[in-house]
């Protein structure tokens, strides 16, 4: 079934609700409680009604959405629908540390509608809440969470990991990855990747015409000229040089003890680390409750918070927000790009786009 009002200027954002043992319930509830930010989107959030309302209870929130058992339709002309998956069996939230195979379970069917919704075009945005990949794990989902489920779905095979604070934006060449894995993975074209994608989504999504992307090296002080590894030489350079050849302002290996300072931040509009704990370190360091898991190279927007299911205060209303916030926020944001996109004739778009 189609959106019932494929005129509404405002954006469909759905939200899958996460496991249900963790804080996602809360962090959801808590993040739309703002009227002003309701008013900015329609919702649906796919998940259990009972684990939000005893979210909302727990935080002392009435009750601001309509529930209606899911059927696979979402039909939300304005305000905010709770897809309720009430075939599912029922979670007690009371703080558990284990992951459930039960939570696990239903996560990924949240997510998995989620996805549906997004391919068949009834979402503008999807917003996925926090899962725990062992719980997947255990309920025999062999996906290693969002970003690799989002790829086979979309038959994407180029996608980058990305988060996103005010206007801090780093692109990651490797994300979930053993470190010590990452030598037998390192390659010019990995450290391209999210520098081709990261130049697109600026120009695209963030509206920077000319974007200036910085790279950090893999050793410390960017190797040191080869003094403390050749990977900057062997492998990042080459990777450069193919950007500039297609046009991508680029600058690098920087540093990686010194990229994060405010004056060398200031000169770009993005960077791009080459793993996990090297760009989400300083990211967690200075934007934690404001932070955003974007994903790029999907044909789609996704967004997440970049914080985990916090097993271990789940239940008990202390879980802030503001990066559930802000990845609603940013979802509506990019969602509304996407349409003017979509409306303007390619002619318009192709004469937008630097040479």
């Amino acid at each position: 079934m189609p959106d019932p009002a494929p005129d509404n200027p405002l954006p469909l954002v759905g939200i899958s609700m996460g496991d249900p043992l963790g804080v996602g319930p809360e962090v959801i509830v808590k993040a739309l409680n703002d009227p002003a930010l309701r008013q900015k989107a329609r919702f649906v959030i796919l998940g259990q009604h009972d684990v939000l309302e005893y979210a909302a209870d727990q935080a002392e929130i009435q009750p601001y959405w309509w529930r209606e058992p899911y059927d696979g339709r979402v039909a939300v002309r304005r305000g905010m629908l709770v897809a309720d998956f009430d075939e599912l069996s029922p979670l007690r939230v009371n703080g558990q540390r284990e992951p459930n195979e039960i939570a696990g379970q239903a996560s990924y069917r949240f997510v998995e509608e989620g996805v549906r919704l997004l391919k068949e075009d009834r979402l503008d945005a999807l917003v996925t809440g926090p899962i725990c990949k062992q719980a997947w794990h255990m309920a025999r989902v062999r996906l290693r969470g969002h970003t690799e489920m989002l790829s086979i779905h979309f038959n994407t095979k180029r996608v980058t990991m990305s988060f996103v604070a005010d206007d801090l934006r780093i692109a990651l060449a490797s994300d979930h990855l053993p470190l010590m894995e990452l030598r037998n993975t390192f390659t010019i074209g990995l450290v391209h990747q999210p520098i081709d994608l990261l130049d697109q989504a600026l120009r695209d999504w963030f509206g920077i015409r000319r974007p200036r992307i910085g790279v950090l090296g893999l050793n410390p002080h960017a190797g040191e000229d080869g003094l403390l590894g050749d990977e900057e030489r062997r492998i990042i350079e080459p990777a450069l040089a193919m950007a500039r050849n297609n046009g991508i302002d680029v600058t690098g290996p920087l540093s990686p003890d010194t990229a994060f300072l405010p004056h060398v931040r200031a000169r770009f509009d993005g960077l791009v680390a080459m793993y996990h704990d090297q760009g989400l370190i300083p990211l967690k360091m200075t934007a934690f409750d404001r932070a955003v898991n974007v994903t790029l190279g999907l044909p789609v927007v996704r967004t997440s918070p970049d914080h985990g299911t916090a097993f271990d205060i789940a239940g008990r209303n202390q879980a802030s927000p503001g990066s559930m916030t802000a990845a609603i926020e940013l979802a509506i944001k990019l969602a509304n790009r996407r349409r003017e996109r979509r409306t303007t004739a390619p002619e318009d778009r192709q004469a937008s786009t630097p040479a």
